[in-house]
């Protein structure tokens, strides 16, 4: 037994197959160094990310700020405005005395537009078919 296992063969083969799985376990390691320094890559991004996203928020303070003020000064503004609706309100109330003498025009205006659309009709009739318009079923002519 001691024979074979101090055999060249054995030890050959033993130490071939040591160094088969010294080089599986460096390849191993080399992954895993490979994904700790993407890993860092990425922890380096996530560092600068957070600082630029620190000075936007600092520029945002700023513009809060700004648009706090912007609202008091149109917080005054709408109150200017509500005394001016309360004068157009006065002004509106003469438009509408207007507007209703304005119906009854409209009306008459709307039985004029009716029958001149119905004349337009004819008279578009007339100048398209001439000959049906004459000799047709809705002729002017008595023949």
């Amino acid at each position: 037994m001691y024979r074979k296992a101090s055999s060249g063969r054995f030890i050959g083969l033993s130490t071939f197959l040591i160094v088969i799985v010294m080089a599986v376990f460096t390849w191993v390691m080399y992954g895993m160094a490979q994904q700790v320094f993407v890993m860092t890559d990425i922890m380096v991004e996530l560092s600068d990310s957070f600082k630029s996203m620190v000075e936007i928020q600092q520029v945002m303070v700023a513009d809060i700020h700004s648009m706090s003020i912007d609202m008091s000064e149109m917080n005054q503004k709408v109150g200017s405005m509500t005394e001016s609706v309360g004068d157009m309100s006065g002004s509106i109330g003469t438009m509408s005395s207007s507007v209703a003498g304005m119906g009854d025009a409209v009306n008459s205006l709307a039985g004029s537009v009716g029958r001149m659309s119905y004349d337009v009709s004819k008279a578009s009739y007339a100048m398209s078919n001439p000959m049906s318009f004459m000799w047709g079923n809705n002729s002017p002519f008595p023949f």
